[in-house]
């Protein structure tokens, strides 16, 4: 395992917001069946996922919880050069009150289209345990890594408090971001999540990460580094960010 890794795992996994659930197949026993689902990170940094009842994916995950998620960097030219992940993890479906009613202001802040599918059309969320990673980050640089899951220290009330704020008082620093990074910049953006290494931006139907230049363990290094991009001329790094 290389410890130097196990950030370009965890970023990959922030970067992207959909990839292959595999699962046991219930209907043709000792087959995986793939399926495309979104997701986003939960508050202990797990792979959430909204799946309906009546799925074949379900089915299967009732049967055995064992499965994995599979997530590369989209758009790659060559697949085999760039980075993909592989999250082997036990299925667990929430079922507390509380702890569904978190994963859905967070979820549907990502994936605003499906408010309300857990109520209304028998879709339920699903929290990915996971149990070992696979990274490959290129030709020749494939680890095993065991400790890719970061928790959001944010997650709950103090994010949703900063995106809030953001989102409402801070259009034109949202704006920046975009230019700064090359995002594209149509239709507008707005912020739908904020972890310790960094943002999430939703623009269309798309969701991107883009990195701060620190690591944010509090919500005023948060703004501190939100201050900072908002004044920048280029997309600070750890080697351009005076200390």
């Amino acid at each position: 395992m290389s410890d130097n890794a196990i950030r370009p795992a965890r970023e990959l996994l922030l970067k992207e917001y959909r990839g292959v659930l595999s699962t046991h197949s219930k209907s043709m026993p000792g087959y995986p069946f793939g399926s495309v689902v979104p997701y986003c990170l939960d508050a202990q940094g797990q792979p959430l996922i909204l799946i309906s009842r009546i799925a074949q994916h379900t089915h299967n995950l009732r049967q055995d919880p064992k499965c994995s998620l599979l997530v590369g960097e989209r758009e790659a030219e060559d697949v085999q050069a760039v980075g993909r992940l592989t999250v082997m993890a036990e299925a667990r479906k929430l079922v507390d009150e509380a702890a569904i009613e978190a994963a859905a202001e967070r979820y549907y802040r990502f994936f605003p289209d499906a408010a309300n599918y857990h109520r209304a059309h028998d879709f339920d969320f699903w929290v990915l345990q996971p149990v070992r990673h696979r990274y490959i980050g290129g030709f020749g640089a494939i680890h095993w890594l065991d400790q890719v899951t970061l928790a959001n220290p944010f997650a709950g009330k103090a994010e949703a408090s900063m995106i809030e704020h953001m989102n409402g008082d801070h259009a034109s620093a949202i704006a920046h971001y975009v230019e700064l990074s090359g995002l594209p910049g149509t239709p507008a953006a707005c912020l739908v999540g904020l972890d310790s290494e960094g943002m999430h931006l939703r623009i269309g139907q798309g969701v991107h990460w883009l990195p701060f230049p620190r690591i944010c363990n509090t919500p005023i290094q948060v703004r501190e580094a939100l201050v900072l991009l908002a004044r920048a001329e280029q997309w600070p790094t750890a080697a351009n960010v005076q200390g």
